[in-house]
């Protein structure tokens, strides 16, 4: 959906994921040569995310950075056909994010991420507070330079969600900025037992935040100031293939759901989980990610 106005901004890293599809559960490294089958495709959390929303109908624009190099150039063109707004979309010296990721036959991943020069860059903050005008909201991810625009999202009033992913300690300093701006936290849960431990240490920081923890099979699980609660997994008909791009879809679904349309959290919980479901069906693909007809259908069916 093309609009000079968004709805909501993508802040984060976008790139092309090599998914190395294994027909073994691991790797024999000392074997010089395996045989796999290899897939490339627009991804990393801002690729899905803004192509998410965009399937779903909504005005999105991203604010990142992508080299001058023929990755690029792809991903600056599935914007554009996509209407992804890209006036905020940047030139990475150091040439656009890669990841390769080894995928093995449950669908489960093992990644490696080169985000090249996120960590030395400094966006130009007027391009940006005018990419993000009349939004109403901004869903970052991690890349080092977009903390500097936490604080052009608070003032121009967006409502801001952060997706911590794989955390592993509440007291990094590296995700310190985007837990205390944010009315909505993202989390997965893969190195973690359970959730609830982390969900309580962020609400007694913050009671009036809003927590969305992924838990992969087992479902997800939602905290605010009356407490968790836990959301057993929807059932799709596809098997699960690929779960990359999930974790963006959960948060996806339940913003567009819960900030955009104005649905219950249990409502938007229910939808984020069926668009990561339905991702999860999907091999290197971000492109056929769940449109709102298809989500609409799936949500009748879930009701009692």
């Amino acid at each position: 959906m093309t609009s000079t106005v968004p709805e909501v901004v993508v802040i984060g890293n976008v790139g092309i994921d090599t998914n190395v599809y294994l027909s073994v559960s691991a790797l024999d490294f000392k074997l010089e040569g395996q045989f796999t089958e290899n897939l490339d495709c627009l991804g990393q959390a801002g690729g899905y995310a803004s192509r998410g929303y965009a399937r779903l109908g909504k005005a999105v624009a991203f604010l990142g950075y992508v080299g001058d190099d023929l990755p690029g150039r792809a991903i600056r063109a599935a914007f554009r056909k996509d209407g992804i707004g890209t006036t905020a979309l940047f030139v990475d010296p150091a040439g656009t994010s890669r990841s390769v990721n080894f995928m093995l036959p449950d669908g489960s991943r093992r990644g490696f991420y080169d985000g090249k020069g996120h960590m030395g860059l400094h966006p130009d903050l007027g391009a940006c507070r005018a990419a993000m005008a009349g939004a109403r909201l901004a869903h970052f991810h991690l890349p080092n330079w977009a903390r500097e625009l936490l604080p052009v999202a608070r003032e121009l009033g967006l409502t801001i969600a952060s997706d911590l992913q794989d955390v592993v300690d509440l007291d990094d300093p590296y995700r310190r900025d985007f837990i205390e701006a944010s009315q909505f936290l993202f989390f997965s849960a893969a190195n973690q037992r359970s959730p609830d431990p982390f969900i309580r240490r962020l609400l007694k920081r913050n009671p009036a935040q809003v927590i969305v923890a992924g838990m992969g099979p087992k479902g997800c699980a939602l905290g605010t100031r009356e407490g968790i609660r836990h959301f057993p997994p929807v059932a799709l008909d596809t098997p699960v293939l690929d779960t990359n791009g999930a974790g963006d879809a959960l948060a996806v679904g339940f913003l567009a759901s819960h900030v955009l349309e104005g649905l219950p959290l249990e409502a938007a919980v229910t939808r984020g989980q069926i668009l990561a479901r339905h991702t999860c069906g999907l091999r290197a693909d971000s492109e056929h990610l769940m449109d709102q007809a298809q989500l609409q259908e799936a949500w009748r069916t879930c009701q009692p």
